[in-house]
């Protein structure tokens, strides 16, 4: 198989097309011909050497793709080969074959295209296990999400609003705020010219945050809590270190959670087994209305992953970024 591999830590350029062995799925795995991979955040610090995989997981870059089922390994049931689906990965996903633990492979959604599928995993799940199993969001509530216009909080917008809550986001430019807005989001805040703890105070507070920021919003993000608030972190873009005022969080009996979604097992109540799951159950029917879609900035052939994270590196791309296998022509 083709496949993107890195010989050393560095920028876009040390992404390179290599040929290595297929591999062969595991008990319990299946084997999936990649259409088309997602791009991270994580992959660009996976690429400069600072995210490495979790033991036992492929060393290729991506966490999520879609495909087609080639080949089941043993103890697997409730698939066949040829069955179209897409899956959270603990890497592997630059590539054109993946061999995957059968409980993180979902079906792919009646109605989306299977490259445009593989915008979907590591989104739904992230979101889904955040807002929904973790913080327990409820029809109501006002939501938060700081990154309103990237992949994560794309689909945080269109998924809170269709839960039922009033939905508050962040954007940088013009462009990106529009965007935001087309999407459903009820008010979208510059983070460059206005202050999201004012405005989420004058709607009470947020009942629940999701933030990529960490400990630059840690301080801020406390205060735009509602009383009762929940705030979950899931990215570290501002940094992994900051004091946090114990007395303002337990005057509004208020909660800070930490997650990550990549190191979790694939088994176990909180496991990616459980939460894709509940990602089917829930999420995909909201797909297939209509009321969340999967929003794609570009599809890039798999040759040109360092074009790829050029782009998210800039920062200009509005929703996802995808890699299409080489054989594929969908």
């Amino acid at each position: 198989m083709r496949a993107i591999v890195t010989a050393e830590p560095g920028g876009p350029e040390v992404l390179t097309v290599a040929d290595l062995p297929d591999p062969v799925p595991g008990p319990g795995e299946v084997l999936i011909t990649v259409a088309a991979a997602g791009l991270n955040r994580a992959d660009l610090l996976q690429r400069q050497g600072f995210y490495p995989p979790p033991p036992g997981a492929s060393d290729i870059i991506g966490m999520e793709c879609s495909g087609t089922i080639a080949a089941l390994g043993d103890g697997v049931s409730g698939w066949a080969v040829g069955d179209e689906v897409c899956a959270l990965l603990a890497g592997g996903g630059y590539a054109e074959k993946v061999a995957v633990p059968a409980g993180q492979v979902m079906r792919a959604p009646a109605g989306v295209p299977l490259v445009q599928a593989a915008a979907l995993p590591e989104v739904a799940c992230t979101v889904w296990s955040n807002i929904v199993m973790t913080a327990g969001l409820r029809p109501g509530d006002t939501l938060l999400v700081h990154g309103g216009a990237g992949g994560i909080g794309s689909f945080a917008i269109q998924l809170g609003k269709a839960l039922g809550a009033t939905v508050l986001t962040t954007a940088g430019t013009a462009d990106k705020r529009e965007f935001c807005r087309a999407l459903g989001a009820d008010e979208v805040i510059d983070y460059h010219d206005e202050d999201f703890v004012e405005i989420a105070r004058e709607r009470g507070g947020a009942d629940v945050i999701l933030d990529n920021m960490g400990a630059k919003y840690l301080s801020r993000n406390v205060d735009a809590l509602a009383d009762g608030g929940r705030l979950t972190i899931i990215g570290l873009q501002g940094g992994a270190k900051a004091e946090l005022d114990i007395n303002a969080l337990m005057r509004k009996r208020a909660s800070v959670i930490g997650t990550t979604l990549r190191s979790r097992p694939t088994d176990g109540p909180r496991g990616k087994s459980a939460i894709c799951a509940e990602v089917v159950e829930h999420v995909w029917p909201l797909v297939e209305a209509g009321k969340v879609r999967p929003i794609i900035d570009g599809v890039f052939p798999l040759e040109q992953a360092a074009a790829a994270h050029e782009r998210m590196t800039s920062g200009d791309h509005t929703g996802k970024l995808l890699l299409k296998a080489s054989r594929v022509d969908a």
